[in-house]
């Protein structure tokens, strides 16, 4: 019964993990589907990037929600909300460990993000950890390094920046347009370490190839070089390459190159167009900055919408969830009747048993103390008479009238608390009792103080054991001489008995009265040994604490 509630409870279980299990495709579906659209439909990108979040977050697949919000941080990084992309970045951080594969990713979105707020020095950091993970993708580390020198060249770092540009290798460099982007990094850091007129040239013959490539984004950085290292010698030809830049800003709908270009259009210009400059620059800039926080809020209605009906849909679950546990509450209440029920039948069953059982014991234990006490103690009676001539009859029927009263007190499972001789006086007395002319006894060591401190229980316990003893003695050893050693030694008493009698013949386990002498030793926390490989005769090791 119990399996089987077991069973209904792990298929409960394995319910909800298998729909948990059947929404990943479609989590799949929708990462695949956002990753399409990113940088091409940032908005609707990020949308489907939180819808395959909600399926992730079910099933704690820690891989895919970094991932996801990776992506998400990425295409609010290109629609300029930077401080929400990096609040995102570092939500993923928190589901990646040491060695992840999204690290380096990650890694480099934070560079990318402190470069644009301008703070060069935390950028450089978080690049350098990016390129301390592993990549497999050699034109992503080529990429990272290129921004790493461009972090560098920002702080005045210029010597540190040629360092890592001209470190890599461009032979390596298959994407012409990242090729020609670090080329340009490395003539624009030297023309910072070294502003002369040298470098036009060097700028003109990168933007001929960017152009000839079609590299039109790489193409407005070389205007924009261009203007800045002509801003102030040769400012007509800084304006030249300014208006180019803008040109272009407006074919790639670049705001952010857009407003570059006005600024730089600004400096150089005729102080004449400097109102209608700085108009247009402020119209573009407020446009820019409201572009950025419409998209702000769509990024925060997009999660919380998303969120909120999460919130309403795991409600729902919760109560169609709550109506299965109370089914499943009544089966398992059913199941549990049943088993209570077979349990108490199986009870009654054991107790009778039990109680059989206790029948049994009490049957054998009456049976033990009829052999010790009625039995043996008729027979001492009877070894009494055999042995002592002048033994009268009244005395006689004293002893067996003392033997009938334990008697009753068995039948009444009475305790005997008759008995008020001192325990050495028993012993010696009892000893004495099998003593004849065929059979000579010899006592050393009973003192009276020897029994001090032993419990009452253990004394008669152990006069039974003695008595035993000598009853099997005189019934079956045919022993001459026997003799009994008392000694207390640390709070221990060792009684040694030794007889010149025939010996014990077969396994003691037989002998029904010596197998009760090992019980009673046993049942004081004594220790009991036959030692049976003397030559002739018994001799009997007992121990036990005081």
């Amino acid at each position: 019964m119990i399996r089987y509630l077991l069973f209904i409870l792990l298929l409960f279980i394995a319910c909800e993990q298998k729909t948990a299990i059947h929404n990943a495709p479609e989590a799949d579906k929708l990462y695949d589907e956002g990753a399409q659209l990113l940088l091409k439909d940032n908005i609707e990108a990020y949308r489907k990037f939180q819808k395959a979040l909600n399926y992730y977050y079910k099933t704690r697949d820690s891989s895919n929600i970094s991932k996801s919000l990776i992506c998400q941080a990425i295409a609010q990084k290109y629609t300029g909300d930077i401080f929400g992309a990096e609040t995102t970045l570092v939500d993923a951080l928190n589901f990646m460990k040491e060695g992840d594969e999204s690290l380096y990713s990650a890694y480099n979105t934070l560079g990318d993000i402190k470069y644009a707020q301008k703070e060069y020095a935390s950028a450089e950091e978080w690049y350098n950890k990016g390129l301390s993970e592993k990549n497999t993708s050699q034109k992503d580390k080529f990429d990272m390094l290129n921004n790493k020198g461009a972090s560098e060249y920002r702080q005045k770092k210029y010597s540190s920046a040629l360092k890592t540009l001209q470190n890599i290798d461009l032979s390596q460099v298959k994407d012409i347009n990242l090729k020609n982007r670090i080329k340009e990094n490395i003539v624009y850091t030297q023309w910072l370490q070294n502003q002369t007129s040298s470098f036009q040239s060097k700028f003109e013959e990168l933007l001929n190839l960017k152009l000839k490539n079609n590299d039109y984004w790489g193409a407005n950085s070389s205007y924009s070089h261009l203007a800045e290292i002509n801003q102030e010698n040769n400012p007509a030809i800084s304006l030249y390459y300014a208006q180019k830049m803008l040109e272009v800003a407006k074919k790639l709908k670049s705001p952010d190159d857009r407003l570059e270009a006005i600024e730089k259009i600004s400096l150089v210009d005729n102080p004449i167009n400097s109102r209608k400059n700085f108009k247009q620059y402020k119209n573009l800039s407020d446009s820019i900055q409201n572009y950025k926080n419409d998209n702000r809020n769509r990024f925060a209605y997009i999660k919380y919408d998303s969120e909120k009906k999460e919130i309403d849909n795991q409600r729902l679950k919760a109560d169609n969830s709550q109506k299965q546990i109370n089914i499943l509450l009544l089966i398992i209440a059913l199941i549990l009747a049943i088993i209570i029920i077979g349990w108490y039948r199986k009870r009654q069953i054991q107790l009778k048993q039990e109680k059989e059982l206790e029948v049994k014991n009490t049957q054998l234990k009456m049976s033990k103390k009829v052999h010790d006490v009625v039995a043996n103690g008729i027979y001492q009676v009877m070894t009494k008479i055999e042995n002592q001539s002048d033994f009268d009859k009244d005395e006689a029927l004293d002893e067996l009238e003392f033997v009938y009263e334990k008697s009753r007190d068995i039948s009444y499972e009475k305790e005997d608390t008759s008995d008020t001789l001192d325990f050495d006086i028993k012993v010696s007395t009892l000893i004495s009792s099998f003593k004849s002319d065929e059979v000579h006894t010899f006592l050393a060591g009973n003192s009276k103080n020897i029994w001090d401190g032993v419990s009452s229980s253990a004394k008669d316990e152990l006069f039974q054991v003695i008595r035993e003893l000598l009853v099997n003695m005189k019934k079956h050893s045919q022993a001459s001489r026997v003799a009994f050693k008392f000694e207390r030694k640390d709070n221990v008493i060792h009684i040694q008995y030794t007889d010149d009698g025939v010996g014990i013949q077969g396994d003691i386990s037989y002998n029904n009265g010596l197998s009760n002498t090992v019980s009673r030793i046993e049942k004081i926390h004594g220790k009991i040994t036959f030692d049976t490989q003397t030559e002739k005769g018994l001799k009997v090791y007992i121990s036990f604490p005081a």
